[in-house]
């Protein structure tokens, strides 16, 4: 599995890219909201990515940051919903919107994303909003600069990481919380947290 890429950028043409590592190239293929943010042609660039197999074919796709590709992989747990949506998703919305609109139970204007119809959109909203409850996009990592993903603080790292663990988002948050010391960094939050459960 190829979890993230760093290499130079040798040719961007929404939706696809290709990625110099070392002499081999990568073509993955990308959301707009990463393309906004990429670098020249000949740029460094770093982008997480998600692998994908079928019978007939192999896809890997690009993200700036790591709320995208979350976002990326969350979509596509909704039934009917695959890459090429999610990607619109993205391309769309971006990771703050989505998350803005899907809270809000907006089907309205999650239909306006392209191949996102009525059922659709109400799915969404019934499978994704407790997904994106509790700072879903504002959680471990945001967009700085170039994409560079960095924390938040140590108490959302932890909350944002014990959720990727299968704890529900109001759980994780309330372990997060009640193992939290000032001072203390995401690591010793999460450990904390992980032993007070056991207990």
């Amino acid at each position: 599995m190829i979890g993230r890429l760093k290499g130079t950028l040798v040719h961007k043409q929404p939706p696809w890219l290709v990625v110099d590592v070392h002499g081999v190239g990568y073509e993955l293929e990308a959301p707009m909201s990463t393309f906004y943010d990429l670098p020249a042609v000949g740029g460094e660039v770093s982008l997480f990515t998600h692998y994908a197999q079928k019978e007939d074919s192999v896809s890997l796709y690009g993200f700036l940051s790591e709320a995208e590709r979350r976002l990326f992989r969350d979509v596509q747990r909704v039934s009917g919903i695959g890459a090429k949506i999610a990607l619109a998703v993205l391309s769309g919305a971006g990771v703050e919107e989505f998350a803005r609109l899907v809270q809000a139970g907006d089907v309205t204007a999650l239909t306006r994303i392209p191949g996102i119809g009525k059922k659709t959109a109400e799915r969404m909203v019934v499978e994704l909003r407790e997904r994106m409850a509790d700072g879903y996009a504002t959680g471990a990592t945001a967009v700085a600069g170039k994409g560079a993903a960095v924390a938040a603080d140590p108490l959302s790292e932890a909350t944002v990481a014990l959720q990727q663990l299968g704890y529900k988002p109001a759980e994780a948050q309330r372990m997060a919380r009640q193992a939290f010391a000032e001072g203390d960094v995401a690591e010793t939050i999460i450990r904390k947290a992980l032993q007070s459960a056991l207990r």
